[in-house]
């Protein structure tokens, strides 16, 4: 893609991903091993364990031969001693089982925000009023034709009224007020689907990229749902379409040091106060694809709510990239040379995307992938980073480590190269290409439209794991796997408070070739 900004400069955004899986690094595989299985847990079980119970057999003075009379003599007569030793071996395993055993984290439920009809807007509509805005110049109406007819979006997306009132209303009135309509239409949703009480929320997590007023987003959800005093809320800016992976993970890591206890995740993005009314390209691709959208998801550790709940956590994996210049640069908020804000995007954005992925990727196939890829995935990088040896790269086939896939739906290119690069079918990128076209790039969002999509199509069942992965600015790729606790069955109306459950039953569509 190429297209020449404010200055005259062309820009080149490289539209194809590298091939980040015929590449690996090996501090990446040594990293995700060191995920699944630390040195701390290795050295607890393989030396000071056995160590500790033979130390207690000496000390009791049962002699290891009597060990096999156990399964040989048909009665067996122990000493006080003897017993007394054996129930504190195994009080001690079990100890040390309980100490060690992860808590684990349910996700009760999810609720996406579904705005009202007339916030619709179809891509001529779009254009329409991009056209009647009178601040663009000729060609770049055109450039904003050509990525919105290619772009994958649909004619149902929808856009917050400060941005489609005539003229615009790019205010902090308005920006608050749609930030108030999505968190507290999303929170409204989790509440009747949940039954939740504010006063039992005792963490609360808000992520929204570009929109940080004071007070906080999260204050104002504390302050109209009157939450307890004592609640630890976080306000998340700044980190990209990837942020709503991110609060998951903190949230877990809050759930593990605070026992009994519900956290609440909102993500979301604020358009009205970063809708681009320049002429650099670089930064009206995002008037073209993101759209107005947000989810909030009810978390616990609580034991007596895994019959209740949806899906367990069974890991996330972070990846930040912004140590890189090329990286750090490549999203970037900034002004043009007439002094309008906006959020650019530099050529080297894809490749940057893929080396992103690749390490994210690398890092979590240890704990997911089956044995039998794994050994595969081994042997030919060994041979490959070791021996120095010209093999072809095994290709670990992700499809055997989870039933469906949850692909931030950032753009349409983006989404076509990562199904050629994980080998994936048009079944499994269904849910992120007919989300890109009925919601469009809701941000941090998109991931639970993703998956309400899937439930909506009655495709979860008991045991399904759910793969959600996301990129954004900075640079970061994240990862979040998840395991469904029960079936689900697809919405009968839409007091079901599914966003799809009044469209599902149109979809998939085609989308017209690029």
């Amino acid at each position: 893609m190429a297209f020449k900004d404010s200055s005259s400069a062309v820009v080149k955004i490289r539209q194809r991903l590298p091939d980040f899986l015929q590449s690996v690094k090996l501090k990446y595989v040594k990293l995700g091993y060191g995920e699944s299985c630390n040195l701390r847990t290795l050295l607890m079980f393989v030396v000071f364990l056995p160590v500790f119970i033979a130390t207690l057999l000496q000390l009791s003075g049962l002699s290891f031969h009597r060990i096999s009379d156990i399964w040989t003599a048909q009665t067996l007569h122990l000493d006080t001693a003897t017993g007394l030793t054996g129930s504190a071996i195994l009080l001690v395993i079990l100890g040390i089982y309980w100490a060690k055993r992860p808590t684990p984290v349910y996700l009760v439920d999810f609720a996406c925000y579904k705005p009202e009809d007339d916030r619709k807007i179809s891509v001529e509509g779009f254009l329409k009023m991009t056209d009647d805005n009178g601040g663009f110049e000729e060609e770049t109406l055109q450039f904003q034709r050509r990525i919105s007819t290619r772009s994958g979006l649909g004619d149902e997306t929808y856009l917050p009224r400060g941005i489609t009132a005539k003229p615009p209303s790019l205010c902090m009135k308005e920006a608050r007020s749609e930030a108030e309509a999505v968190m507290f239409g999303a929170l409204d949703s989790l509440i009747r689907k949940t039954g939740l009480k504010a006063q039992d929320i005792g963490i609360l997590i808000v992520n929204c990229s570009l929109f940080c007023p004071t007070p906080s987003l999260s204050s104002m959800i504390v302050n109209h749902y009157k939450l307890r005093p004592d609640i630890k809320s976080f306000n998340l800016s700044g980190m990209g379409c990837s942020a709503g992976v991110i609060s998951i993970d903190l949230a877990k890591h809050l759930l593990k040091a605070n026992p009994n206890t519900y956290a609440v995740v909102v993500s979301t993005e604020n358009i009205t106060l970063n809708w681009y009314f320049g002429n650099d390209r670089s930064m009206l691709l995002c008037n073209c694809i993101f759209r107005m959208g947000g989810a909030a998801m009810l978390l616990s550790n609580k034991a007596g709510d895994r019959v209740r709940s949806k899906y367990e956590l069974v890991h996330t994996v972070r990846t930040h990239r912004g140590a890189d210049d090329n990286s750090y640069n490549c999203v970037f908020q900034r002004e043009d040379d007439n002094g309008r804000v906006g959020v650019s995007l530099a050529r080297e954005l894809m490749a940057v995307a893929g080396d992103a992925l690749k390490t994210n990727i690398t890092t979590l196939g240890p704990s997911v992938l089956p044995l039998s890829e794994q050994l595969m995935f081994l042997a030919t990088l060994v041979k490959k980073k070791l021996l120095k040896a010209r093999v072809k790269p095994y290709i670990p086939d992700f499809k055997k480590a989870f039933e469906h896939f949850c692909i931030h739906a950032g753009g349409r290119a983006v989404l076509d190269e990562l199904q050629s690069n994980l080998q994936l079918s048009e079944r499994q990128m269904e849910p992120s290409r007919m989300t890109l076209h009925r919601f469009g790039n809701t941000s941090s969002s998109s991931l639970w439209y993703e998956l309400a999509y899937t439930e909506a199509k009655g495709r979860v069942s008991r045991g399904d794991r759910v793969w959600q992965i996301a990129f954004g600015s900075g640079f970061k790729c994240n990862s979040a796997v998840w395991r469904a606790l029960t079936s689900i069955s697809p919405p009968t109306s839409e007091l079901n408070d599914n966003p799809w459950a009044d469209s599902v039953h149109r979809y998939p569509v085609k989308i017209p070739p690029s």
